[in-house]
């Protein structure tokens, strides 16, 4: 076992022990990868204080092997009751921990039936976004990862700025992109490629169409990469051949709105200020109405994480944090404009990650 994941699995019992668990059952695969290495599709993980288990079935048995060394395999079945029974006998637990969030009805119904039938009869207890909250704090290690995937996103959106043209349709425009940056070391793309033209720029999660790209028009270009299991989100707007008043008056607002949320937002900040920095422009620029989501959202193994920043979020930013900036204005009819950059904040202030020309 590496001396990272020795760190993180220090700070997680550390954890349990303060809330009283005894074990924890992660079947979260971003947080199991996190604490193990391990990728694999199919895998759960228990951890005591003195046991670090990584259940799998036959499958990824070698591959277990070889990304979590230091674990404890332990071979399942596709039927829970069959294996976790076998797994806890053994070591008399008053309590488990489990993902509430990720585990579903039945899986918890089928947990229940099975403390009820051990000797112990552990009590089993939701430990809501337990190891996301230590994820949420990036090491260095996690932000080289980070800069790297941003990297093959830049130079797939300079690719697209010149190979993008009118009459192509938005899905063969989304397959070069995709091509581009599997081609230069991504892998499995964190999301969908997003090119989303004229009126279909005002959806903020368009799936790209037969649709043919316009001139004069908005052109929303939202993509992503991932290296070693980390990734990038940066978003822009386009417009082939000239631009009209109304577009760029409308993506100046959202540009200043990004820039300016850039230059305030600093450590301490709560979500909700950091979502106010920018929302104030484009509220005193009279598009209030038209920015409906917040600011930006953490990013690392998930493309979406810890922190949230929007109106409601009450969470302090904090040193080591990974997380977007991406303003954004839509008119249904006409189309939309959205700005989105990956940022770490260091030293108190925003470092830009993704840098692409805007």
């Amino acid at each position: 076992m590496s001396l990272k994941q020795e760190s993180r699995l220090k700070r997680l019992r550390q954890k349990l022990a303060s809330e009283e668990i005894d074990a924890l059952l992660i079947s979260q695969p971003e947080n199991g990868f996190y604490l193990s290495g391990f990728s694999g599709s199919s895998g759960w993980l228990l951890i005591t204080q003195e046991e670090a288990v990584l259940a799998t079935d036959f499958r990824y048995l070698e591959q277990a092997k070889l990304q979590a060394p230091g674990y404890e395999l332990f071979q399942i079945s596709a039927n829970m009751e069959d294996w976790l029974p076998k797994l806890l006998a053994k070591l008399s637990l008053k309590s488990l921990g489990f993902e509430g969030r990720h585990i579903t009805f039945t899986i918890h119904k089928q947990l229940t039936k099975i403390m009820n039938k051990l000797k112990s009869c552990p009590k089993l207890t939701p430990l809501d976004g337990l190891v996301e909250s230590f994820r949420v704090i990036k090491e260095p290690e996690e932000i080289e990862l980070i800069n790297q995937a941003a990297a093959i996103s830049d130079g797939a959106l300079e690719y697209t700025q010149d190979m993008i043209h009118t009459d192509m349709s938005e899905k063969e425009a989304a397959w070069e992109i995709e091509k581009f940056l599997r081609q230069h070391g991504s892998e499995a793309l964190p999301f969908e490629v997003i090119v989303a033209s004229g009126p279909n720029s005002a959806l903020p999660h368009h799936q790209p169409s037969s649709r043919t790209i316009k001139p004069g028009e908005p052109i929303i270009i939202d993509i992503g990469a991932r290296v070693g299991g980390y990734s990038s989100d940066v978003s822009r707007t386009i417009c082939l051949d000239k631009a009209d008043d109304k577009f760029n008056q409308i993506y100046d607002s959202v540009l200043g709105a990004q820039l300016t949320a850039i230059a305030l937002i600093k450590e301490g900040m709560t979500g909700e200020d950091a979502d106010k920095a920018a929302r104030t422009v484009i509220e005193e620029a009279g598009y209030a109405d038209a920015f409906g989501h917040g600011l930006g959202h953490g990013i690392g193994l998930e493309a979406h994480e810890q922190p949230h920043l929007a109106p409601d979020s009450k969470g302090k930013l904090q040193n080591g944090m990974v997380f977007t900036i991406e303003p954004a204005l839509y008119f249904t009819g006409w189309g939309g404009v959205r700005i989105e950059d990956t940022v770490v904040l260091q030293d108190g202030k925003l470092r830009l990650i993704s840098k692409a020309r805007k």
